[in-house]
């Protein structure tokens, strides 16, 4: 599973709300997130609505309007870019239903299953990593609806290649409302969903409390070196 856990550690509302260049109401209960963003959890996507970007709760993990219950969500919670037109569960979004998924780093890990060492991938700068992705809303009963969303992969980028065949596809500045223009051709899409350039990440080695999902606080991101472990 590639992009399987994933941060949102800004400390202030106004200054995500003017990035992301959505009204701060939209984020009233917005808090920051060091490690526990992970499959089935509520989050927030971005769309095109009309002509501004529109902020909107949602949980990861892709389900289909037609489906009738939850199982499904685990296995989508990521979507090939090779297959996104190919597949009947990602073909109707990626047309029409494209958003990006706010976030400002996400983990893998090495080692063997009893001694898993986390690695954060994040901006040098400490920005935003918005990662390209696919909406959908379905009913889990009758009198209710749920909007879910899924992250989009690729191949790997150098510094991912030594830890994982899959990266995340992470849209900069000058092509997010290109994704999310809904009249946009398939052709000129795919050649958005392509391995972050050299030079966008760089790794932190952080503390093992990440591999536990009930851990959720600064610490988590604390800097782990050589000689401590």
């Amino acid at each position: 599973m590639m992009c399987g856990r994933f941060t949102l550690t800004y400390r202030k509302a106004e200054l995500l709300a003017a990035e992301l260049g959505v009204p701060v109401e939209s984020l009233l209960d917005y808090r920051p997130r060091y490690n526990i963003i992970a499959p089935t959890d509520p989050h927030w996507i971005v769309r095109m609505r009309y002509e501004d970007r529109e902020l909107l709760p949602a949980k990861w993990g892709f389900i289909n309007f037609w489906m009738t219950d939850r199982k499904q969500a685990f296995k989508n919670i990521n979507a090939r870019a090779e297959t996104l037109q190919r597949l009947p569960s990602f073909r109707e979004a990626f047309t029409r239903r494209r958003c990006v998924v706010p976030a400002d780093g996400f983990f893998e890990w090495t080692g063997a299953k009893e001694d898993r060492r986390p690695t954060w991938f994040h901006r040098s700068d400490g920005g935003l990593i918005l990662f390209a992705g696919l909406y959908e809303s379905w009913r889990p009963s009758p009198a209710e609806k749920e909007r879910t969303f899924t992250i989009i992969t690729t191949g790997p980028n150098s510094l991912l290649q030594p830890i994982h065949n899959r990266m995340p596809v992470i849209l900069e500045d000058d092509s997010v409302d290109e994704w999310l223009y809904v009249r946009q051709t398939p052709d000129s899409l795919m050649e958005l969903l392509r391995p972050a350039r050299a030079g966008l990440l760089v790794t932190t080695a952080v503390s093992p409390r990440v591999n536990s999902v009930k851990n959720d606080d600064p610490e988590c991101l604390e800097v782990v070196t050589a000689a401590s472990l």
